[in-house]
């Protein structure tokens, strides 16, 4: 049988762990859960954190909001990021690539053509493409959406079968519970305008998307028949528990 393609999209917030540096226990996390489901799934990987990678190590002269201080920010920690994914998914006996993109590389014939090949080689071959904005050049995700929409487009150019984007809730929650204080998992949804009624315009403390850019994102998904998870990737296990339905999250379909 094929194996089942999953696109993971991970948010600051969760690379993070809600703290200041890049939690090398969560990217291990996410390594054993890959580990673990080899056999019948193979993993794409967008994730954000270079940003905050970077900032455990250096603090550049300018005001942090500036975007040229971002992009910069973003080009020394990359490396870093790449690094502790390749020091903590080599121990448990899986291979990484780093693959930068931008969202020209969508709008060319060619290049989706290229990413398409590429990509299917790296998989083929057993390695985990790592996929990033290429920050130097561009400032979308930078200046709004957290990678959300390149995890969006990615997915519809891959033909996966699950995108799921990692984020620091239990999915995406009714308004009213949120007013109550009591948060509660909108489950399953197939209108994605019964979801643009409920959320609010927060945004994540890290990241910079908040939950209309993921909103925005699984619109896109849908549009070519993929399913959209959104998931708290804070939790220990989260991919294996969502496939068993053991924790709550928010499933588009």
């Amino acid at each position: 049988m094929a194996k089942k393609r999953i696109l993971l999209k991970i948010g600051s917030n969760t690379l993070t762990k809600e703290t200041n540096h890049i939690s090398r226990g969560k990217i291990e996390d996410i390594g054993m859960q890959i580990a673990a489901l080899k056999d019948d799934y193979e993993f794409i990987i967008v994730s954000s954190g270079a940003i905050a990678a970077a900032k455990q190590f250096v603090k550049l002269e300018s005001q942090d909001k500036d975007v040229f201080v971002k992009q910069a920010l973003a080009s020394i920690g990359q490396p870093h990021l790449m690094r502790i994914y390749h020091e903590n998914f080599s121990d448990l006996g899986l291979l990484i690539s780093q693959c930068l993109l931008s969202y020209s590389d969508f709008e060319k014939e060619q290049s989706k053509i290229n990413i398409v090949n590429t990509i299917n080689v790296l998989v083929k071959n057993n390695y985990i493409p790592i996929i990033n904005e290429n920050d130097t050049v561009a400032t979308d995700e930078i200046q709004f959406g957290d990678n959300d929409k390149l995890a969006a487009l990615t997915a519809v150019l891959l033909n996966v079968d699950i995108l799921i984007i990692a984020t620091n809730t239990n999915g995406i929650y009714t308004k009213s519970s949120i007013n109550n204080k009591i948060p509660e998992t909108i489950a399953l949804v197939n209108d994605i305008q019964v979801l643009e009624k409920e959320i609010g315009d927060s945004k994540s403390s890290h990241g910079s998307g908040g939950m209309q850019s993921k909103i925005d994102s699984a619109a896109i998904a849908k549009d070519a028949n993929i399913e959209t998870w959104i998931i708290n990737g804070l939790e220990d296990n989260f991919i294996l528990k969502a496939l068993k339905n053991e924790i709550p999250f928010t499933k588009i379909i």
